[in-house]
């Protein structure tokens, strides 16, 4: 795919008068890409029904596609030639924090900008509000209970090549250290692997208990499929703070034994919040909808999180929203919400893979 120069993007006329524009920025393409459709439809649905409900500050929330598969630094432009035409007043959207780190500097707080994804942590650059977990409340404890209920304490980390995998595996190695766990190997690969050989026979020869998945999208779904066909998961857990159930699809019913994860909701949690959206989601979309996951639904927090903040403080503004924001608490589909430092605090459920769906264990 070509990616279009900065003189070439098409940038939508100033928003004003009755309608708020709102940059929604997802993976259309790329490793990454497998993603899209489910957070696409989960933001266009937070966008229905609080326009539904009168807009925000008394105008309509339009919703404006900007491709975050597309390389970091040209997202950054495309987004900051929209706030420069005054074409957006707000960002928000679910894409890979090598995107965020190039946005966020771009953006600099002259919009606010609501970063929806799982990860690292360590974000506080001015009027960025966070709504993804972070590896406090997802990867220590998911960790923890590995070491308390299964006895793994010898782990083997696989990673993409870039800021959330690298930054992660320096948590989960310091938080190891704390319970007594190692550390067997550790490996990174360019986003968009497919061949994994050479990585799977260093997992083999380990000695590791248990894989800690840092992959993204395509990339996780040609490791599970390898690490079946080599037989790996007979005898080797695997854990991703990140996957979905897209991912166990493509991956196949039968490349997912031993294969768990971590997240703040799924589509069969068994909450009353969590069920209300998934049946709201469903009449919404119908038996052929984009996959209803934690990565789209995040979208969905994203758009409700910036209204949620304009409404409070009465204004589109990073400073009036920023001045406001601190305790902030509502009702999503991930139950109560609180956000604290800008992040959104929440409550995170573990699930293992049950052929092509998760079923959760129970809250972290």
């Amino acid at each position: 795919m070509t990616v279009p120069a900065a003189s070439q993007l098409r940038v939508p006329p100033p928003t004003g008068g009755d309608v708020l524009n709102m940059a929604l920025v997802v993976p259309l393409h790329g490793p990454a890409g497998i993603f899209g459709p489910s957070c696409e439809s989960c933001a266009a649905l937070a966008t229905e029904e609080i326009n539904a409900a009168g807009g925000v500050l008394g105008r309509e929330l339009n919703l404006v596609p900007v491709d975050g598969g597309n390389p970091p630094a040209v997202v950054a432009t495309e987004v900051d030639a929209l706030i420069r035409a005054g074409s957006i007043e707000a960002v928000t959207g679910w894409h890979i924090s090598a995107v965020r780190e190039a946005v966020a500097p771009r953006i600099a707080g002259r919009v606010p900008y609501a970063y929806t994804a799982l990860y690292e942590g360590g974000e506080h650059r001015p009027g960025v509000f966070l709504t993804g977990e972070t590896p406090d409340l997802q990867l220590g404890p998911a960790l923890d209970w590995f070491a308390d209920r299964v006895g793994v304490r010898r782990w083997t980390i696989v990673g993409d090549d870039y800021v959330w995998p690298r930054r992660s595996a320096r948590v989960a190695r310091r938080y190891l250290r704390t319970i007594g766990g190692t550390v067997c190997d550790e490996m990174y690969v360019p986003l968009g692997t497919s061949e994994f050989s050479r990585v799977l026979h260093r997992v083999e020869a380990s000695g590791c208990d248990a894989v800690l998945m840092l992959l993204i999208g395509d990339d996780a779904v040609a490791f599970n499929r390898a690490f079946s066909a080599q037989g790996l998961d007979r005898d080797v857990l695997r854990f991703s703070s990140l996957i979905d159930e897209n991912v166990l699809l493509a991956s196949g019913a039968d490349n997912t034994r031993g294969l768990m994860t971590s997240a703040g909701f799924f589509e069969d949690l068994a909450t009353a919040s969590g069920l209300d959206f998934a049946a709201t989601y469903s009449r919404r979309f119908g038996p052929d909808a984009p996959v209803l996951n934690s990565l789209g639904e995040s979208c969905y927090e994203g758009v409700r999180l910036l209204t949620e903040l304009m409404h409070r403080a009465g204004s589109a503004d990073v400073l009036p929203m920023t001045s406001v924001a601190e305790g902030l608490s509502y009702e999503t589909p991930r139950g109560t919400v609180e956000l604290r430092d800008r992040h959104l605090r929440q409550r995170v459920f573990l699930a293992t893979a049950d052929g092509l769906s998760w079923d959760v264990i129970q809250q972290l």
